[in-house]
């Protein structure tokens, strides 16, 4: 039906795949969708159309593509039975019998690329014929390339990442794209994607590229893999907080932002990085808390080089410069709400920007136990930064990053 069009496929409809389809129907770069629901939904194509055209966090369609404007807009069903749906002018169709990827057949329906948003299939070693399904599943119905929307995960520790599969992140690394050899790729995480932009202008300055350490704290809106009231844990579950509401409660919890963040920047695997998640109730919209720690030059007065102002010249730079569009640079003193749908991966806001310098003093017996002979005293300056970066989790940061990495992988397939 679709076959001299230019679909994209988009496996589940939950938070990442709707606002997907709405980031692609107003960038206008593919003809149409293509949606794997797996089920029925609701009591027809009626309670789809709603579903689709409404949202508790972005308002409605409608006004998430035109704002309050007099543009036309209309969904209009064009064929109830088969699913098919004209969203503002594009052919939306909806299938409703397959969950497991090998059985969705894309070839049929003329879709190359897929975007698997249902978080179940994140690990490429999985074979294709396993019987909860494999992200591989996709390619063998018919799709040349997929991304997930998550960081792939392998189950086996063991296991390494099969060289057609990789993680990407629009404006960090995803020049690395080859179609010749990559068909699985994955778009990493929310986190990870705010989290590679603030790095990254500081891994490319000189003076700033030698960091001692690094950790990070995201304070995190609630996301569905919680629970709205507290729930009894399964049977071997070692973190008891995730059974907790997270409607009373700030609950702290891990995250695999550190582990994906040296796939996609692997200079940061010297340093090393701690990082960990505070959930809170709230929708969207988050915030990355980076601590760095430099050795740091001294000007000729003996002043501390790298300080408050030099680092937020370096994000000016890069908000103006090899990441505008991506990184923002902000001195307004912003409160989360201000940061739901700003369309970049990372808001920095150097009002908040800090940093204090002190001395490290190694004396010649240190170094002698360290199997230095014939050393002497140093005095070492380091400074302690840290860095606060707003981040909209759902779809300002990640969704928007996400759709541009999707329409470089088509163009580039």
């Amino acid at each position: 039906m679709f076959n001299n069009k230019n679909m994209l496929g988009i496996n589940g409809l939950g938070r990442i795949g709707k606002l997907t389809l709405w980031d692609q129907i107003r960038s206008r770069h593919f003809d149409g969708f293509v949606i794997n629901l797996g089920r029925d939904l609701g009591t027809g194509i009626d309670a789809l159309v709603q579903v689709i055209e409404t949202d508790s966090t972005y308002g409605s369609l409608r006004r998430f593509l035109y704002g309050y404007s007099e543009n036309s807009f209309d969904i209009k069903v064009v064929d109830k039975e088969a699913g098919l749906l004209e969203v503002d002018g594009l052919p939306v169709k909806f299938l409703r019998t397959e969950r497991n990827p090998q059985n969705i057949n894309w070839r049929e329906h003329g879709v190359r690329l897929v975007v698997d948003c249902t978080g179940r299939y994140k690990d490429p070693t999985t074979p294709v014929d396993d019987k909860n399904g494999s992200i591989r599943g996709h390619l063998a119905a018919g799709a040349e390339k997929v991304i997930i929307s998550a960081p792939i995960k392998i189950a086996d520790s063991a296991a390494k990442t099969p060289e057609d599969s990789s993680m990407l992140i629009y404006g960090i690394n995803h020049l690395d794209f080859d179609p010749s050899r990559q068909h699985i790729l994955s778009g990493t995480s929310c986190t990870t994607t705010g989290l590679s932009h603030m790095l990254k202008p500081l891994l490319e300055n000189k003076e700033t590229s030698n960091i001692l350490t690094a950790s990070m704290s995201t304070v995190h809106a609630a996301t569905n893999t919680q629970s709205i009231l507290d729930y009894s844990p399964k049977a071997g579950a070692e973190d008891l907080r995730k059974t907790r509401s997270i409607f009373n409660n700030i609950i702290l919890t891990s995250t695999g932002a550190a582990k994906a963040l040296e796939k996609v920047l692997p200079e940061i695997q010297r340093v090393g990085f701690m990082a960990d998640s505070v959930r809170i109730p709230t929708n969207t919209a988050s915030l990355i808390i980076l601590n760095l720690t430099f050795h740091t030059p001294l000007t000729e007065s003996g002043e501390p080089r790298i300080n408050r102002s030099f680092l937020n010249n370096i994000y000016k730079a890069a908000a103006n410069g090899s990441q505008k569009g991506l990184l923002i640079y902000n001195e307004k003193q912003n409160v989360s709400a201000d940061i739901i749908g700003t369309q970049a991966a990372i808001l920095l806001e150097g009002h908040e920007t800090h940093t204090r310098t002190g001395f490290l003093n190694i004396s010649s017996e240190m170094l002698e136990q360290s199997g230095i002979k014939d050393g002497f005293d140093i005095r070492m300056p380091v400074t302690h930064a840290k860095i606060f970066g707003w981040y909209d989790n759902e779809y300002g940061s990640y969704v928007y990053s996400l759709s541009k990495l999707t329409i470089y992988i088509d163009k580039n397939m």
